[in-house]
């Protein structure tokens, strides 16, 4: 299959792939069968976005499988940590020695409807008016791939994540953190463009 982006590191396995309509994706060949319920419902498009995935993981890992924590994915054998995310026609993958968490996001000026939902007033003071609903989108992304890291205790992405002032000029070292009243744990993000879509990599 080919593959539309790879951004691996040494700690990382990071694979993006476009969907190709001439790509065969069998859902009983791919699909474990212990989340044959989950999907039953699923759009035709996310059953794609789904399938993409195990595609994807069986070029990587061919005897694992993806399996669901409280909606949190795991790999069965648990021999490496993963992070999983989806935007048709693009899907991704990230497998890693240590924790991680990746984000795709499109590019939409839609974002400034809901900017109260996931940040402060005063984390914006650094944004410009006239490119704003790209800085936007980065800390929106940002912090949905912090939130993969800390999935099960840290639930809003406006209260417990933060992403420091950054410009668009340097994109690989976005500092950002997850935190409450008596804990912070610090990151640094990296953030890649791609036709007209957002890409984030978060790493512990």
């Amino acid at each position: 299959m080919p593959l539309y982006r790879d951004f691996s590191d040494d700690n990382a396995t990071i694979l993006i792939w476009k969907y190709d309509e001439n790509e065969e994706l069998s859902i009983d060949e791919l699909l474990e069968p212990e989340n044959a319920e989950k999907v039953k419902d699923y759009h035709p498009k996310k059953l794609l976005e789904v399938l993409m995935v195990r595609k994807l993981l069986k070029e990587l890992k061919p005897h694992s499988k993806i399996l669901y924590k409280e909606r949190e994915p795991f790999l069965s054998p648990k021999d490496a940590e993963i992070s999983i995310t989806h935007s048709f026609p693009f899907a991704s993958i990230a497998i890693s020695k240590k924790k991680i968490g990746i984000d795709l996001e499109r590019f939409n000026p839609k974002i400034l409807r809901v900017i109260d939902k996931f940040t402060y007033e005063n984390e914006r003071g650094f944004i410009p008016e006239d490119n704003a609903d790209t800085y936007y989108t980065i800390i929106w992304s940002v912090k949905e791939s912090m939130y993969k890291i800390h999935h099960s205790k840290y639930w809003s992405l406006k209260k417990n994540y933060e992403v420091k002032p950054f410009e668009l000029k340097n994109l690989h070292k976005i500092r950002c953190r997850v935190y409450d009243d008596q804990f912070s744990d610090e990151f640094k993000a990296r953030v890649e463009f791609f036709d007209e879509y957002c890409f984030t990599i978060v790493e512990a």
